[in-house]
């Protein structure tokens, strides 16, 4: 394949996704989750013999009581899979946690005929060992959470989030994040990708230490490192697209996925970089640089084809079958494998062949 010959069509390709994507983020801006704006998010399943809906679920918990006061003043609900939904509202405390998953519960369970009501509530209720089993509810009819004294002296903890045994919402997750956390965790992470990056320039500088004729080693280093910022601009792009279009948040995982884009992206360029070291120690009398770098690329085209085809399958497989929870970490890490594989074979290597042309005039 006459790759470097054609060079320009794929540094086209690649500044129109990259210019779409910073313009996305321009735009539409990222969907910061709780994990940076700080908040809670409780994720839950709804017993499948209860219709619920996210209008139902949010008008439940945001509906004042006989004096006025509200559970909680707003709330985001989204439905994930048949009967699960997603929960996100501001921090709260664990007795506020324990009165919604109680409020659920218990306006969930007037869907019910009184005798199947009956007949749960008669079910005995599993405690764990060494802990009473107790029931309490408050002057509403709301469950509410309970401490005693255990045997030990210990003070035990005995979350109630049923009545008489009915349990028709199942908690999957639940996290709270304060703003403060949150605002720290957006700072470290921004560390994270600077210092990721600053140690890829340095290592592949000195790896390639030997080699600077004709391209410096240090332009290597460069070279792969804005094939690094084409693999993360396009994610990050289309998760600001998903963001507007579909609520897709960014969290934490977003940021794992990142780092993990650039490691597997690097790897992937350094291979061919390597060859290329190879095959410039042993012809570059015989050769020009164009041609040296062309054949290094088509040296290594299928193996970085068939790698990224490998792992973009078990992505696949992962993001298919695997929890809600990790669906959107999965999809960036397909996003990135097929960006990073893209621009290790079309942008990284043409571009050091553009620099050379450059450098001679």
């Amino acid at each position: 394949m006459q790759i470097i010959k054609h060079s320009n069509i794929y540094f086209a390709i690649s500044g129109v996704l990259v210019g779409a994507s910073v313009l996305a983020v321009a735009v539409f801006g990222l969907r910061l989750g709780i994990d940076f704006t700080g908040g809670s998010l409780l994720e839950i399943t709804v017993d499948e013999r209860i219709e619920a809906d996210a209008a139902s679920i949010a008008e439940i918990l945001t509906r004042p009581d006989e004096n006025g006061t509200k559970l909680i003043d707003s709330v985001q609900v989204q439905k994930t899979g048949e009967h699960g939904f997603l929960l996100r509202f501001r921090d709260i405390s664990e007795e506020e946690h324990q009165a919604i998953a109680g409020r659920l519960n218990t306006e969930f369970a007037g869907q019910l005929p009184e005798s199947e009501r009956s007949k749960e509530a008669a079910k005995p209720e599993s405690a764990p060992a060494g802990v009473p089993k107790i029931q309490a509810t408050d002057s509403q009819g709301n469950p509410v959470d309970i401490q005693v004294e255990g045997d030990g002296g210990a003070v035990i903890s005995s979350p109630v989030t049923t009545i008489g045994g009915l349990v028709l919402v199942s908690e999957d997750r639940f996290e709270s994040i304060g703003p403060t956390i949150g605002q720290e965790l957006k700072q470290k992470s921004a560390y994270a990708i600077i210092a990721v990056i600053i140690s890829i320039i340095l290592y592949i500088a000195w790896a390639f230490r030997k080699v600077s004729k004709p391209v410096s080693s240090w332009k290597y280093g460069i070279t792969a490192i804005i094939a690094l910022i084409h693999d993360v601009a396009i994610p990050t792009g289309i998760f600001a697209v998903l963001g507007k279009l579909a609520g897709v948040e960014v969290d934490i995982l977003f940021v794992t996925a990142l780092l993990t884009i650039l490691g597997y992206s690097v790897n992937d360029t350094i291979v061919v970089f390597d060859r290329t070291r190879e095959n410039l120690s042993r012809d570059h009398w015989k050769h020009e640089f164009e041609w040296i770098v062309n054949t290094s690329v088509n040296e290594t085209v299928r193996r970085s084809v068939f790698t990224a085809l490998t792992t973009f399958v078990v992505l696949l497989a992962v993001y298919l079958f695997g929890g809600e929870s990790i669906k959107n970490f999965v999809l960036a890490l397909m996003i990135g494998v097929v960006a990073g594989t893209y621009s290790s074979i079309f942008l990284a290597s043409p571009l050091l062949v553009a620099w050379e042309k450059r450098s001679r005039k």
